[in-house]
């Protein structure tokens, strides 16, 4: 769509798992035509990751990777023949944007490295997204989600005292670097149009997520200063009466962060405890004395155990009370239906489904909902585009190339 933020840019998307496909995807949604190129026959990983409908595992129905590649075209491709990388040489002179995450040194021993592609399109844009980045003594391990979780400081300072540390659910350390990685990418795009130069990006997932999640960059710059940590894991604090932390509900559970004297009155009123605004156990230098918190957390549980997540939220009017989703309530969340934020996408195998909507929605360039590609689904028009006949296709075919 010639309205979109990224019309006209073209981008190589050789990557798999989570952080590159994710990446590449931020910048499908929002108008680049990016081209998948996966393994002739396999494809990317995440097309055996899951979930499946009716759990039955389907290279065209991962959630997953249907998921991290909406809007992309699809070509399958053996980087590892002579002929793939004349090929990718050919695509890689007319494109803006190339991403991998191929093993580090493996690109080079292809024959394409920075430098090599560069000779051919001094513009071009490319970035290796890697675990541990292209040098050092941890450039060859491999790495999970809860590897890079923990390699990146914040799993040190997830769960309570004593306890051992824990990782947040699901890929948030993963996804939070193909955010970031899109966001680096398109800025060094920007810097083409400056200078006329391309760049490389040597991008560790590991030190993305040391330097960026939390406090993390502060901490370890703390750690310079003095040599001792300022961050250690520690309880959740309570620092006056209003109600802190999770407590359950009807439905499951909600979350209160008491803060504020000024929240005191509300919450009273909400709760059905109007009385409590003028008790002296609770107000001026008491509101501060926690002794007394265990007396409110009894005095309002009836309410809350009579509301709904949704509730809570609704009538929490003046102070900080707000639902614990689980990824149902979300998808039934009034407020996401209202804004548009979940889109329906048909694809041609696993069918038609809702998917996550866009980030953030520009009103002069709007986000476009498109499906991934089924494996190698534009392998022959790409390479028609490229100048190749119909006989070059079954030969390619047949040697394992495509």
């Amino acid at each position: 769509m010639s309205d979109s933020l990224l019309f006209g840019v073209t981008v190589l998307d050789l990557t798999q798992g989570v952080s590159g496909p994710y990446a590449a995807k931020l910048m499908a949604d929002y108008g680049a035509a990016v081209i998948k190129v996966e393994r002739p026959g396999a494809g990317d990983v995440m097309r055996r990751a899951g979930p499946f409908p009716g759990d039955l595992p389907h290279l065209e129905k991962s959630g997953s990777f249907l998921y991290l590649n909406t809007n992309k075209r699809g070509l399958t491709l053996n980087l590892a023949t002579v002929s793939g990388q004349r090929i990718l040489r050919a695509l890689a002179a007319k494109a803006d944007i190339l991403i991998e995450s191929s093993h580090p040194g493996e690109m080079e021993s292809w024959g394409l490295g920075y430098d090599a592609l560069r000779s051919i399109n001094p513009s071009l844009v490319m970035a290796s997204v890697s675990n541990f980045g292209q040098t050092g003594p941890y450039r060859d391990y491999e790495m999970t989600e809860i590897i890079a979780y923990a390699t990146g400081v914040s799993m040190h300072c997830t769960g309570v005292p004593d306890r051992e540390p824990l990782k947040l659910g699901g890929s948030a350390a993963l996804m939070q670097a193909g955010n970031l990685a899109a966001a680096v990418i398109i800025g060094a795009w920007f810097g083409v149009a400056a200078t006329g130069e391309g760049e490389y990006i040597d991008y560790s997932l590991m030190e993305s997520q040391a330097a960026t999640v939390d406090r993390n960059g502060a901490c370890l710059m703390a750690v310079s200063y003095s040599g001792e940590p300022t961050f250690r894991r520690v309880f959740s604090r309570r620092f006056n009466v209003l109600p802190f932390g999770a407590y359950p509900c009807a439905d499951g559970y909600a979350h209160f962060t008491g803060a504020q004297a000024a929240w005191w009155p509300n919450f009273c009123d909400v709760v059905g405890l109007p009385e409590w605004k003028t008790d002296p156990r609770f107000i001026g230098p008491n509101f501060s004395n926690v002794e007394n918190a265990e007396i409110v957390d009894e005095g309002f549980l009836p309410w809350i155990l009579s509301k709904t997540k949704h509730e809570v939220m609704v009538e929490c009017e003046g102070f900080a009370g707000t639902p614990i989703n689980t990824m149902e309530d979300i998808v039934h969340d009034p407020h996401f239906r209202q804004r548009g934020f979940f889109v329906a996408i048909n694809h041609p195998v696993a069918g038609s489904f809702e998917y996550p909507g866009a980030q953030f929605n520009p009103a002069k360039a709007p986000w476009r909902a498109g499906r991934a590609p089924l494996l190698g689904e534009h392998t022959e028009a790409i390479l028609r585009e490229l100048g190749y006949s119909r006989q070059d296709l079954v030969k390619l075919t047949q040697a394992g190339v495509i």
